[in-house]
């Protein structure tokens, strides 16, 4: 069975934020421009922590004439989220559930798990240091990491040993918040004269306006800038010798439009149902 524009719906589940409202941002974006293609029916989003819950979803697609469900994680990562939360408030069996009045809703993999994620990692670095050459740059790509769910860090680590196998540049590292190695860090951990960090987040919120820029050694300690996006516009960072640029969330990247279809598709294409979630 395929995407079918008269009977398939899908959801974008996102994290959300209580305090920030750029954190669900990207996925409403990419849900209009996903609705602009009409391949579903229809497209909404939820969250875990702002409206539409997780729970509201259960009850956003009432037309008789939907028949599946493709439920796609807004996350970068396998994880906690996806493996317990997103299961549990959606309450789906598995990959695959069928409710009681027979609509089917099927689990897709994170947008995280995509390959096409490389090429944005890249092209963000491209974009935020586009006359500094490669081969004189070290690029970071940094995560959140958790001591609570190993499979958090594995894709920051998954793009990192990809990027560095096509040898364009000086390094490639992972870095994290929360986990070792620190991005906090990043002097010891790279040695080029150019530096490029990317965060592999879906949205640019408090720990990329914020967080990560005092991690960095870019952002004050205390308050939100006026303008929380300046922190992107002041590159480069001269900083122990070396110049350091940072580039804003992969996840807002427009083309991550374009990987949830996919990710939907690919359901079918790779039997996802057949899989256990964790």
């Amino acid at each position: 069975m395929s995407v079918s524009s008269e009977s398939s719906a899908l959801l974008i589940v996102g994290h959300g934020s209580t305090v920030n409202p750029d954190s669900s941002a990207p996925s409403l974006e990419q849900a209009a421009a996903i609705r602009a293609h009409d391949i579903f029916r229809e497209v909404a989003c939820c969250f875990w922590k702002e409206e539409p819950s997780l729970r509201d979803a259960l009850f956003l697609f009432s037309d008789p004439e939907i028949r599946e469900v493709y439920v796609v994680p807004n996350f970068i990562s396998e994880g906690y989220f996806t493996q317990t939360v997103i299961p549990r408030e959606l309450e789906l069996d598995g990959r695959l559930t069928t409710r009681p009045d027979g609509q089917v809703w099927k689990y897709c993999e994170p947008v995280g798990n995509h390959p096409g994620v490389t090429e944005l990692l890249l092209r963000r670095a491209r974009e935020v240091a586009p006359q500094v050459p490669e081969a004189e740059t070290s690029l970071v790509i940094v995560a959140h990491g958790t001591p609570l769910n190993d499979k958090s860090a594995i894709a920051a680590k998954r793009e990192v040993e990809k990027i560095a196998a096509l040898g364009r540049y000086a390094s490639v590292q992972n870095a994290y918040m929360e986990e070792s190695p620190l991005i906090s860090d990043w002097p010891r951990l790279t040695n080029a004269p150019n530096v490029i960090v990317v965060p592999f987040f879906i949205s640019d919120g408090l720990h990329s306006y914020e967080d990560i820029p005092v991690l960095l050694g870019i952002g004050a300690e205390s308050g939100a800038a006026s303008s929380p996006r300046a922190v992107f516009r002041r590159n480069p960072h001269r900083l122990h010798g070396r110049n350091l640029y940072y580039a804003s969330a992969i996840g807002t990247e427009p083309k991550f439009a374009e990987i949830i279809i996919e990710q939907a598709r690919a359901f079918d294409e790779a039997a996802l149902d057949l899989r256990p979630i964790a």
